[in-house]
């Protein structure tokens, strides 16, 4: 069968996770309309006949401001030396820097399995670069050939993961991904790049129990995150514990912690999971 691991690599907002997901068929990485959403490289898993793709989407490419942003370019790095293959998606509706245009180029030299997709094709094209394939993952478009074009360039050999797995992550990071994802979607532009979330406890008995911390780099930033009368943090709640009860098969109680933690980018990222 043909098998590998395939980066995938663009700008922030070129929909790296978008399509991750859809060809997936899981919900392995958060989506989001603000930039560098992804911090880790997250392996998203695809089966099908005969071959066995495994994503890595890698957090958006971008200059290192401090020590979370270098953990995350790091990560693109590492992508790039393990793949079998490359993607590098470029967002049809948004004008090429030269920069970008040179990046490109330097990947095609040093790589030889590099395809560059042209994602967001239901939308105005304006993007001066040429592409191998232009897909949309909101239409659904060409994401059948992509498979197939992929597939052509993976090696042969056997599966890496089990048919049933779809990502390499534990639930609970995923719970905490999902509550970081609810989180972009509802708060103020200066906020969300200050937010880290992790689990600090996890029982798992008839009732899944998990304490769940959400870090912020500014006091002012509590009332906004947690809402008038508590409003964000318990619709954030409802929506983390559908979804941890629909990974775990069980009933679930989340109970969610604010803690300011100042400068965690820079001086504590280990302590977070990064």
């Amino acid at each position: 069968m043909k098998c590998g691991y395939v980066a995938v690599l663009g700008l922030p907002n070129a929909g790296k996770s978008s399509l991750v997901n859809r060809l997936v068929g899981e919900e392995v990485a958060i989506v989001s309309k603000r930039i560098q959403t992804t911090r880790n490289n997250i392996l998203g898993i695809c089966n099908g006949k005969n071959f066995q793709i495994v994503f890595i989407d890698t957090p958006g490419i971008h200059h290192s401001k401090n020590k979370l942003d270098r953990f995350m370019m790091k990560n693109v790095r590492n992508a790039i030396t393990t793949a079998d293959v490359i993607l590098y998606l470029v967002d049809s509706g948004k004008i090429v820097s030269d920069e970008e245009k040179d990046y490109i180029k330097m990947l095609k030299s040093k790589a030889e399995k590099v395809i560059v997709v042209l994602t967001k094709s239901d939308k105005k094209a304006v993007a001066d670069v040429s592409g191998d394939i232009s897909i949309s993952v909101k239409e659904n478009k060409n994401l059948d050939k992509l498979i197939n074009l992929i597939v052509e360039k993976l090696p042969t050999g056997d599966a890496i993961f089990d048919e049933d797995e779809y990502t390499d992550k534990s639930i609970k990071f995923l719970v905490c991904e999902h509550i970081r994802g609810r989180l972009l979607d509802i708060l103020d532009n200066e906020i969300p790049h200050g937010i880290a979330v992790v689990c600090e406890k996890l029982e798992e008995k008839e009732i899944v129990k998990m304490d769940i911390l959400i870090i912020l780099e500014k006091e002012r930033h509590k009332g906004i995150v947690i809402g008038k009368g508590g409003k964000n943090l318990k619709e954030i709640g409802i929506s983390a514990r559908k979804y941890a009860e629909n990974l775990f098969g069980k009933k679930v109680n989340i109970q969610l912690l604010v803690k300011v933690d100042e400068n965690w980018r820079n001086n504590n990222i280990s302590e977070y999971g990064y």
